[in-house]
């Protein structure tokens, strides 16, 4: 547990130093759970979206993309059940004043405790999620008390009791009817259902894809990117046949696995957690969960929404959200869901890429070992030496290459200094000019991940660069 908070403070500095993730507002004192991304991680961010992005809409010829917008209609969260319903479980501190969620607190003790009792873990687990079953408030708070569960501030069980807490953030409208910022992104896809059909003329089975930010007031918002308020979803959602639901669960789940697995980061690093206590507009679900420095947790959710939300949307809006199908007859379609956080993609990526190891003489190299084809930096041009020329062979090499990758030209260190600074940004390749390359325009091209070292002709240079890097060999492999 301690080298895991040892590791989880090196990456927090890490991608501050180097330019991935600062703590936003950072000068003011910062807020909580909400970060700003720096130049090497909006293009790790980015590069992540246009990868999911290419696997849902340019892969698959049956599913779009749109952009709804952040702020809708106050309605589509009452239709939705946001208003009535988005509410977590809250329980404070008497004597250190903060607070927690109550199932949370419970979990943690049973991780922490139980771990190695599988028949107790068990009954407890089963006890909390009875209770949250039946709304029974006080059989949660007695549970806590059972367990003589003590606040890890004031290290006491002085405990007030057990409130629900809207977790959608609320904008006073002088219209007096309340705006909200949105906590999913997955409301908008639906109140466009039939825009999209429209205007794109999708037939059943289709899907709707979007990247947008979400907020949510989380009560227990901690572990670096793991929990934000802030914060990007990439959902999909996929209509489907209401008798085909079994078949497009299982189709998704395992299409989503897969992606996921693309990134090399270790097969054992992930795993499916069947969900036992369903969300109330769902028939089947399954979560993707990934091994964080602090444990699993979910990453990725695949639901059966079955026809709940078209149906709610139907009856406030009064607009027929209806399909029609061969045999003349109007249906509400069922609907697969995928919904993945960026920003916990993100800590997956970077959180398992960023390494220790040992190289000559016993030194030891901090590297980034990010999938090459969603490096920042594709490549970098440096010159051996700040003079003789090789500068100026150098910048006219990068000026040329920079509209094909992204690419970076450095001279401001000793080449080993210019090496170690790539490695922790997690540059795949580095073409190093030295005074051979005026005589034969060879360069030395230098591995990230191995180290090792090659001469080639400098009209190669962009073969190699497509070859480490490339997108679409990766895309190919989805649905191999």
């Amino acid at each position: 547990m301690e080298k895991n908070k040892d590791f989880l403070e090196f990456l927090v500095s890490h991608s501050k130093r180097y330019g991935f993730i600062f703590p936003s507002s950072e000068i003011y004192g910062g807020i909580n759970a909400i970060y700003d991304y720096g130049e090497y991680g909006v293009a790790l961010k980015n590069n992540i979206k246009d990868f999911w992005w290419k696997s849902m809409t340019q892969i698959h010829d049956n599913i779009v993309g749109i952009d709804s917008s952040i702020l809708m209609h106050s309605d589509v969260w009452s239709a939705s059940g946001h208003v009535q319903k988005f509410n977590e479980l809250l329980i404070d501190n008497k004597d250190s004043k903060k607070r927690y969620r109550p199932d949370l607190l419970i979990k943690n003790h049973v991780e922490k405790f139980f771990y190695k009792n599988e028949k107790k873990r068990k009954e407890i687990l089963s006890r909390l999620y009875d209770c949250l079953s039946n709304n029974n408030l006080l059989g949660i708070k007695d549970l806590i008390h059972e367990l003589n569960i003590h606040d890890p501030i004031s290290h006491t069980n002085h405990w007030t009791d057990i409130k629900y807490f809207n977790m959608m953030f609320k904008i006073e409208d002088h219209r007096k009817k309340n705006l909200f910022l949105r906590p999913e992104t997955a409301q908008g896809i639906f109140i466009n259902f039939q825009n999209v059909i429209k205007s794109n003329r999708m037939k059943i089975p289709f899907g709707i894809a979007q990247i947008g930010k979400s907020f949510r007031n989380e009560i227990v918002a901690r572990q670096f990117l793991f929990r934000l308020r802030e914060f990007e979803q990439m959902e999909m959602q996929f209509f489907i046949l209401p008798e085909e639901e079994k078949f497009w669960f299982k189709y998704w789940k395992n299409m989503r696995m897969k992606w996921h697995l693309l990134f090399n980061l270790g097969d054992e690093k992930y795993r499916f957690i069947e969900n036992t206590h369903l969300p109330h507009y769902a028939s089947l679900g399954t979560d993707i969960e990934f091994n964080f420095p602090f444990g699993f947790k979910e990453i990725e959710s695949i639901h059966s929404r079955r026809d709940f939300d078209l149906i709610k949307h139907e009856n406030y809006s009064k607009k027929n959200m209806k399909v029609f199908d061969k045999s003349k007859k109007n249906y509400f379609p069922y609907v697969i869901e995928t919904s993945l956080g960026l920003d916990r993609c993100f800590f997956t990526i970077f959180s398992s890429s960023l390494k220790k190891e040992k190289i000559n003489n016993g030194k030891i190299r901090t590297v980034l070992k990010i999938p090459s084809f969603l490096s920042p930096i594709k490549a970098a041009i440096l010159p051996l030496v700040k003079k003789d020329g090789l500068p100026e062979i150098a910048k006219k090499l990068f000026n040329n290459i920079k509209f094909d990758f992204k690419l970076l030209y450095d001279h401001t260190e000793s080449i080993g200094k210019l090496y170690r600074r790539q490695d922790a940004i997690g540059t795949p390749l580095c073409f190093t000019i030295d005074y051979d390359t005026c005589k034969n325009e060879t360069v030395t091209v230098r591995y990230r991940d191995s180290m090792k070292q090659y001469r080639i002709h400098i009209n190669e240079i962009k073969d190699v660069i497509k070859k480490e890097t490339e997108l679409k060999s990766i895309l190919r492999k989805i649905h191999n």
